[in-house]
């Protein structure tokens, strides 16, 4: 008869047994059981590995999933419905609110001035947040979101998924800015034929290397891409500031 999975020791790659997670959580969590933690297992709000012969692994993050939902349960009182799709936003990226409420998108900031090279990508490049999410986090109403989108200047990624990337998120900030000084999702055609322009004109440029077959062509077109981008933007708001009456420049 083997052992029990509780009775198993800690494994050499850090894992924890689930007698082990028990016994972390007791000190916190004194009412929790092994069949509770099977029963969370089973509702896919954590996902443990699991050995050739059947026992459960569970990694930091399994733990620290646990203290979140057991914590949600016994502080806010939250059905475990409400708990996955918390979790399901922390794992798309957004971020715990302090106080306990929905998991907001997260502040992503711009560098001051005309961005450099290295500050023209900010903020986490794994967020993925849901048209709600993207209209709370900015102030931008969904019919205006509905517009940006026709426009093709805020584009769902995946194609499809019907969330947002960082980079979305970003823009539909510097846009809801923007609109504080009158300007609508109309005005901003002239940005995204810009874009497209600017885009044609950069894959022509590194076409050489897009095409090449060195081992590190991919990565150089890339780099080489984004220091492209970061000084057509400098470009552009210095031809704007340039532009701008003498007495607005001072």
């Amino acid at each position: 008869m083997s052992a029990p999975e509780h009775a198993s020791s800690r494994d050499g790659d850090g894992k924890l047994s689930i007698g082990e997670v028990l016994t972390e959580l007791r000190a916190q969590f004194p009412s929790v059981t092994i069949s509770k933690i099977r029963y969370l297992e089973a509702e896919e709000l954590i996902t443990p590995e699991r050995t050739a012969s059947g026992y459960r692994k569970f990694s930091d993050e399994d733990v620290s999933r646990l203290r979140y939902v057991l914590a949600a349960q016994r502080d806010q009182y939250l059905p475990l419905r409400v708990i996955k799709e918390r979790l399901d936003a922390l794992d798309r990226g957004l971020q715990p609110d302090a106080n306990g409420g929905a998991p907001r998108a997260p502040r992503l900031s711009a560098a001051p001035g005309m961005p450099d090279v290295e500050d023209f990508v900010s903020g986490n490049s794994d967020v993925r947040v849901s048209v709600e999410e993207l209209c709370a986090a900015t102030g931008l109403a969904l019919d205006q979101v509905a517009q940006l989108m026709d426009l093709r200047i805020l584009v769902p990624r995946p194609a499809g998924s019907g969330f947002f990337d960082a980079d979305a998120l970003m823009i539909a900030r510097t846009i809801a800015e923007m609109a504080r000084f009158g300007i609508e999702a109309r005005h901003l055609r002239a940005y995204r034929a810009a874009a497209d322009r600017e885009i044609g004109l950069f894959e022509q440029v590194l076409a050489p290397l897009l095409h090449s077959r060195g081992p590190d062509a991919s990565a150089r077109a890339e780099e080489n891409m984004r220091e492209l981008a970061a000084l057509s933007v400098r470009l552009h708001a210095t031809l704007v500031k340039t532009g701008l009456p003498a007495a607005i420049r001072r």
